[in-house]
């Protein structure tokens, strides 16, 4: 390993190896450095005789921010076995896994902490340096040449990308709560702009680790940069601004979102995709269906509740992350991963997902996903704004107003146990009018689709979502303008049908015309005892459960376009919702 300038080497005060500020050199998408702190077992090469295998990070957060500034109330309640003097968010903590006989080598992305460059998060260039920091891993003295991918979020969604590129060296990886698709599942849901949090999440959580950014120490965010730093201007010219870009370029086709986009089948490592069923606005989906997608012969889906922080250090958490990575990355397959572990293991959520009982839900195994024996089956939308297995004789017209009203709901009571799990389509005829005959007709539709779960007294059961808030089942979304679906596309599926949401393929929207359009969920699991209800909400605009994943750009949701009334047909088959029924089990 080349030494450099800024190198520091604390082999005494950690129960670690401390090496600060290594440089890595970028040749994929170089030229340039990327800097990583290493955190080895203190008999580990060159400071004892022993090569482990690594646990690598590479991410926007900042390798030196210590987690309980990043994030101190969530930092206060991890799990005491992996909080120390390195613990950073979302990222595996160096003092527990250097004890399990693992390296950690945690990276700044390009552009961001110690690390020059420019920044352009979740980009082409992201993965790519990714790669070189796997494949440098890899090839270090105090390295067995195996490298794994563990981490939270960021730090999950990046793991696709570079699996796909088949560095050197990768032998496993675990995206834990992380999406697989940019566009679909981070910034544009079923078409329409989730700017709330992206733009929550870049001002807070990313720039003030750029490149350069003065003031760090006195902030306690980290070390003030090593080569100096830049003023306003130049960091200006080394950063792509995502918040602008994400509303500047809406469609899947537009250069910004192709260079973002990559073959998940080309994933062909070990995987271990955690799903948690509260993540229903920005990981879930991209769990699931990556893990779908992969190729890698031993692929397995776990899914969790509770929030998306404090799950990844529970005991039991990382038991399985361990024993995953022993297999992979150290041929000590103790847990039967390549022989007795079932591909799906389930969460099933058969009461409220409070802070209380998050540690208590019960499981079950599964041989593939989706469930083998699912009876997908239509309820029908009727008049009496209910749902029915049978179709009801008449129709009727359910109008809301687009953007200020009411939504509206269909009511489903079980007289025996329903369990839901899996895919969700709901199919509906809908149409657009102006609101008086003084306004201009809208031009296009938004549609908020919900589902919810009530007990027996008509109370909502409401689960645990990804930042502690209260969710209901699952949503789902669709602008009516990206309404065609490509039946003949590899990923179509009956339950999760494909579409392209490229500018080529946007369709008209015009007043009166009714339109069928089939809205995706995200894929779900609720189980309903004798006299519990679901409620199908359909909205022109977010509702209860949102939390900071709302959707209000004023340009992408501007009330020239959407404002005016919505109409749904019910009765017959002319809107319905396909629910993944899954039988008694014996």
């Amino acid at each position: 390993m080349a030494l450099n300038q800024f190198l520091q080497i604390d082999r005494d005060t950690y129960p670690y190896v401390f090496m600060k500020n290594v440089d890595i050199p970028l040749t994929t998408s170089g030229p340039g450095v990327v800097r990583c702190n290493v955190y080895l077992p203190k008999d580990a090469v060159p400071f004892g005789s022993q090569t482990y295998p690594v646990v690598a990070t590479y991410g926007p957060y900042g390798k030196d921010v210590p987690y309980s500034v990043f994030h101190r109330s969530s930092f206060d309640e991890v799990n005491p076995q992996h909080k120390s003097a390195h613990s950073s968010w979302e990222t595996p903590d160096p003092g527990f896994w250097t004890q399990q006989g693992y390296i950690v080598v945690r990276a700044d992305e390009r552009g961001i902490g110690q690390s020059p460059g420019r920044l352009d998060a979740l980009s082409r260039g992201t993965s790519e340096s990714f790669f070189d920091v796997v494949e440098w891993c890899a090839q270090q003295e105090w390295s067995t040449g195996k490298v794994g991918l563990l981490g939270v979020s960021y730090y999950a969604a990046t793991q696709w990308s570079v699996a796909a590129r088949k560095p050197q060296g990768l032998a496993a990886i675990i995206p834990w709560e992380g999406f697989s698709d940019y566009n679909r599942e981070a910034v544009r849901h079923g078409g329409i702009l989730a700017d709330q949090f992206t733009g929550f999440w870049w001002s807070r959580q990313v720039l003030p680790n750029q490149y350069g950014t003065p003031g760090r120490v006195e902030r306690s965010w980290g070390d003030p940069t090593l080569e100096g730093d830049l003023d306003e201007a130049t960091r200006a010219q080394n950063l792509a601004d995502l918040t602008v870009n994400t509303a500047r370029y809406p469609f899947a086709d537009d250069d910004h979102n192709r260079s973002r986009v990559f073959a998940v089948e080309d994933v062909e490592v070990p995987l271990l995709s955690v799903a948690n069923w509260g993540g229903i606005l920005l990981h879930l989906r991209g769990n699931v269906v990556g893990w779908m997608r992969a190729s890698s012969p031993y692929k397995f889906l776990r899914f969790i509740v509770g929030r998306h922080d404090l799950p990844f250090y529970w005991q039991q958490s990382a038991e399985l992350q361990r024993s995953f990575l022993d297999c992979f990355l150290r041929e000590d397959d103790h847990a039967g991963w390549k022989t007795t572990q079932p591909r799906v293991y389930l969460c099933l959520r058969n009461k409220d997902c409070d802070p209380n009982n998050e540690l208590n839900q019960p499981g079950r195994p599964e041989s593939d996903w989706p469930i083998p024996d699912t009876q997908h089956t239509k309820f029908f939308l009727t008049p009496k704004r209910t749902l029915s297995t049978v179709a009801a004789p008449t129709t009727d017209t359910c109008t809301y107003d687009a953007l200020q009203g009411d939504p509206i709901q269909f009511h489903y009571r079980t007289t025996s146990r329903l369990e839901l799990t899996g895919h969700i389509i709901v199919h509906l005829t809908i149409s657009a009018s102006r609101l008086t005959p003084d306004d201009a007709p809208p031009s296009d539709i938004d549609l908020f689709v919900t589902l919810r779960k009530l007990d027996t007294q008509g109370h909502e059961v409401l689960y645990t979502g990804t930042v502690g808030d209260p969710i209901p089942v699952v949503k789902g979304w669709l602008r009516v303008s990206h309404r065609q679906v490509d039946d003949s596309h590899p990923l179509h599926r009956e339950y999760l049908p494909y579409r392209s949401y490229a500018r080529t393929d946007v369709l008209p929207v015009l007043e009166d015309d009714k339109y069928p359009v089939d809205v995706e969920l995200w894929p779900t699991n609720t189980v309903l005892e004798a006299g519990e209800s679901l409620i199908l909400e359909i909205a022109g605009h977010d509702t209860q459960g949102v939390g900071l994943f709302s959707h209000q750009h004023p340009e992408d949701r501007a009330p020239s376009t959407f404002a005016g009334l919505n109409h749904v047909e019910v009765g017959g088959e002319m809107s319905w919702v396909s629910l993944p029924v899954i039988p008694p089990r014996e």
